[in-house]
């Protein structure tokens, strides 16, 4: 192992000789925007994968800003209502733009806010281009250098993990491709994966067919309203609620991700005209789940993971319909819309009260959820909520009133209630508990920028559950807290953030200074971590990225050292990884991390990508326990990546 370190050391001071003297320009500077809006919590989030593949899928696929329309623009996250507003309103006055500098004759499109946009959006020319049929095809492989525990005996497959995904597109009226793929110790050719991979996700999607809007076949995600009834295509955290205001992405898209929670059928938006607008879809999936013995579903499971016999065994052994839609009116700055969505299960959900925080779980075969959405957007400030109920008449409801004024000023109040008894096993929105039941709270943001060099944003969330939780016995309520500030001078960015989570007592911080060249481009970060719930836990890091950009080649490396008393004061740290492949760490005990990633562009049709990864701790011998336990210090993995495109 020793020699594996001594060698990644040299090649990456190999690489930053070759490079020094090169020139180049800057690519994905978008990441940089996760960094700043991700926070702990957000970062071991599941949901993060999903935010992660659409933006490379949208980097991937830039917006021609001269052709676009409304809808399009909504399906960037980052973008707040106001925002989508004011370019609409520009091209309308002004025509189409003659250069992507034209963005800044747009007040409400901020310094850091065009840079980030112009990672997605170009400026296309202006008679139409002939539609062209493109592909594209990304293969992945994860080669690990070491054994777990499973690997020897246990797992019912090898220790690799790799995935594909083949795509064909028409310019941005049809998408048809499938995703697969399978994970360390998932078997391959065999078993009940005698098709080969463990999971698989074919998908097509038609859009812009006079009418009809969008049609999806196969695999799909919705979402509806704010969430109250279904959501299950993208969420994004309490700090990157200021940069869109609460603006939630709405419609019906192909899911190309390897994400569980997907739906498979088929799926239609149709424009009736006169401002309404209908989606209709139908599901018939199957699910993993943990079984009683009387043969109901005690629990779903959405992790994925078949690599045992006993996760095996409870793969797709349960299958659901759904089926439901959206009816929706817009009327110049007001919106209502009509939504539903039933669910039939061909078990019966039977999860274990013998817990009390379980008592409220939602329970039977079938589940019908029915929701109004509304909004209204002012010139300045912009009115959004909706409010839903289940089959048995229990009711959640959430509204955000969200306000931008001439002094560069921010600001966003957000109102839930979700009751305790509210049933739906689709629902997912703005939440402190994870769930939309069992909470009612208050949260208040404010942006504010001063100067295009500085920028300040806050935040309080005020929670109340009015049922105990997990590990509780009696009602609870949490406050947490978070304020950071953004400065940025030419090519230079600081940013210092501090949290606080009375419910955890957990207090985070980090300090970040970038460094931007048009070739070049540096981080160094210290984060730090103190939690009080079982005594005086301390936790730090200190981590160094840089990216080196020539031409055809780029490189990206990283290295850290952390120091935590325990796994309550775990650290996180976020690397560049290859395309969609999103790249999440967490670290506690005493140790470093390291890892170089170059990715090569050969020709115009052809990208390679190597990443190596080391995790080295100083003090165990062992890693992890169980299945995944690594009978060594440290652990090596190295990711390779191939994508063609033509």
């Amino acid at each position: 192992m020793d020699n594996i370190r001594i060698r990644l050391i040299i090649y990456m001071c190999l690489a930053v000789l070759v490079l020094h003297a090169q020139e180049g320009q800057e690519a994905h500077s978008w990441e940089r925007y996760l960094n700043q809006v991700m926070t702990a919590e957000d970062m071991a989030s599941e949901e993060w994968q999903l935010n992660y593949d659409l933006l490379c899928e949208l980097e991937q696929h830039p917006i021609n800003i001269n052709k676009t329309t409304r809808e399009e623009l909504e399906q960037l996250p980052f973008l707040s209502t106001q925002q989508v507003e004011a370019l609409m309103e520009y091209m309308y006055r002004y025509g189409e733009m003659k250069s992507i500098a034209e963005l800044q004759m747009i007040p409400e499109i901020g310094p850091q806010m065009r840079k980030l946009l112009e990672c997605f959006v170009y400026v296309g020319e202006g008679p139409k281009q002939t539609p062209r049929i493109k592909h594209e095809l990304i293969a992945n492989g994860r080669v690990p250098f070491y054994e777990r525990k499973g690997d020897k005996d246990g797992y019912l497959g090898d220790r690799y993990r790799h995935w594909f995904r083949y795509q064909m597109e028409r310019s941005d009226q049809m998408k048809l491709g499938i995703v697969a793929s399978k994970d360390a110790g998932e078997p391959f050719f065999a078993d009940k994966n005698k098709y080969g991979y463990d999971y698989y996700s074919p998908y097509l999607q038609l859009k812009k067919m006079g009418r009809l809007e969008t049609l999806v076949l196969g695999n799909f995600r919705v979402s509806m309203g704010m969430g109250m009834v279904m959501n299950n295509s993208f969420g994004l955290g309490k700090i990157a609620m200021l940069q869109n205001l609460g603006r939630n992405t709405i419609g019906l898209r192909a899911h190309s991700s390897r994400s569980e929670g997907y739906l498979q059928g088929a799926g239609a938006t149709v424009n009736l005209g006169r401002g309404i607008r209908t989606t209709a879809f139908v599901s018939y999936a199957p699910m993993d789940a943990t079984l009683n013995n009387d043969g109901s579903a005690r629990t779903i499971i959405t992790t994925g993971y078949h690599r045992t016999e006993t996760e095996m065994a409870k793969k797709h052994n349960l299958h659901v319909l759904k089926t439901g839609g959206t009816l929706r009116y817009d009327a110049g700055r007001m919106h209502l819309a009509l939504n539903a969505l039933y669910n039939h299960l061909d078990r019966r959900l039977t999860p274990d009260k013998k817990q009390i925080y379980n008592m409220y779980k939602p329970e039977g075969t079938d589940f019908m959820n029915a929701s109004l959405d509304y909004g209204y957007r002012g010139r300045h400030w912009v009115l959004n909520g909706e409010a839903a109920t289940d089959s048995k008449g229990h009711i959640s409801t959430i509204n955000t009133l969200s306000m931008t004024t001439g002094s560069n000023i921010n600001f966003i109040l957000l109102q839930r209630f979700y009751a305790y008894q509210y049933a739906s096993l689709d629902a997912q929105s703005f939440s402190d508990g994870g769930r939309v039941q069992n909470e009612s709270g208050v949260y208040l943001g404010l942006s504010w920028q001063p100067s295009p060099a500085w920028q300040l944003s806050a935040y309080t969330d005020y929670a109340y559950h009015p049922w105990p939780m997990y590990r509780e016995t009696v009602a609870s309520y949490s406050f947490d807290n978070l304020i950071q500030c953004v400065h940025t001078k030419e090519k230079w960015k600081l940013m210092a953030r501090y949290r606080l989570k009375t419910k955890e007592q957990t207090h985070r911080t980090r300090l970040s200074v970038e460094y931007t060249w048009p070739k070049f481009s540096a981080r160094t970060q210290l984060d730090g971590g103190y939690c009080a719930v079982e005594g005086k836990e301390f936790g730090v890091m200190l981590s160094e990225n840089v990216a080196y950009t020539y031409h055809w080649l780029r490189l990206n490396a990283g290295v850290g050292y952390f120091k935590t008393d325990s796994y309550n004061s775990r650290v996180y740290l976020y690397e560049n990884g290859p395309l969609y492949t999103y790249s999440m760490q967490q670290f506690y005990g005493e140790g470093m991390r390291y890892w170089l990633m170059l990715r090569a562009n050969v020709g115009r049709n052809l990208m390679l990508t190597a990443k190596l990864g080391v995790t080295a701790y100083n003090d165990r011998n062992q890693i992890s326990s169980g299945y995944q336990q690594i009978d060594q210090s440290s652990q090596t993995d190295l990711d390779i990546q191939i994508r063609w495109k033509i």
